[in-house]
């Protein structure tokens, strides 16, 4: 009966003692979360496109991955459904968020073709894509910060994070804490190559995820900038 006992108590105090373990691993992380940088602003809207949607297609207000699959979508089928696996369906439902892909006029018909191939299960409600001339794809693409450039079919396999107010976001130093603590050169991320599976699935989700946590820190007021913060610890450093 003793060990019966003995090893309620132990079950109890496990189930006691995890989550206040759990809620400590969690806290160095969150002390450190460093919000996703802006690496260029006054991106173009796309208010003079025209949608597979009813209603009007904007940028503003919305949380947007933005990609440019040219005048032959299915020939990027890896990037559109990488897109989908590792970016639409982890983040679909969150407030404002949308994904974005800019086709010329003319493609419609493959783009119907697309996305039987990609909505299999589902209708992609989150999930637009705009249509425009080449003139209007062009004048967008040159409002991003980008290290690639468009190719002359108007696609490229890059996408980009564009947040409510029109600011395109990344990191200035895409080093992680290994490349860091070798003293790896900087390197700044201002897009994301939608056939690397490892950068979609680990870094860009990651900067999704981190500027949704942004948002929700900005509603609730505990939102800090990054210069606030380090305003802070100069301060303390000198106390």
């Amino acid at each position: 009966m003793k060990i019966v006992k003995v090893k309620r108590y132990i079950v109890l105090g496990i189930l006691f003692f995890l989550p206040v373990a759990f809620l400590l691993m969690l806290y160095p992380a969150k002390h450190n979360y460093i919000p996703l940088n802006i690496v260029n602003e006054k991106v173009s809207d796309i208010d003079g496109f025209h949608s597979d949607r009813d209603g009007e297609l904007l940028l503003k207000d919305h949380i947007t991955v933005l990609g440019f699959l040219g005048k032959s979508p299915l020939d990027h089928m890896i990037a559109a459904s990488n897109l989908k696996e590792l970016v639409y369906d982890k983040f679909k439902g969150f407030k404002n968020f949308q994904i974005v892909i800019v086709v010329p006029e003319g493609t419609e018909k493959e783009i119907e073709a697309l996305k039987k191939e990609i909505n299999t299960y589902e209708d992609l409600k989150y999930w637009h894509y705009a249509f425009a001339t080449e003139g209007e794809i062009k004048m967008l693409y040159s409002s991003l910060k980008s290290k690639v450039n468009l190719s002359d079919d108007l696609s490229v396999s890059n996408v980009f994070i564009v947040d409510k107010d029109l600011n395109q976001r990344g990191r200035i130093d895409g080093r992680n804490e290994r490349e860091i603590e070798e003293n790896k050169p900087k390197f700044s991320v201002y897009s994301y190559d939608a056939i690397q599976v490892a950068e979609i699935k680990n870094m860009m989700s990651d900067d999704v995820r981190i500027l949704f946590t942004e948002y929700r820190q900005k509603r609730t007021g505990k939102f800090e900038g990054s210069n606030t913060r380090r305003t802070k610890e100069i301060n303390k450093s000198n106390e």
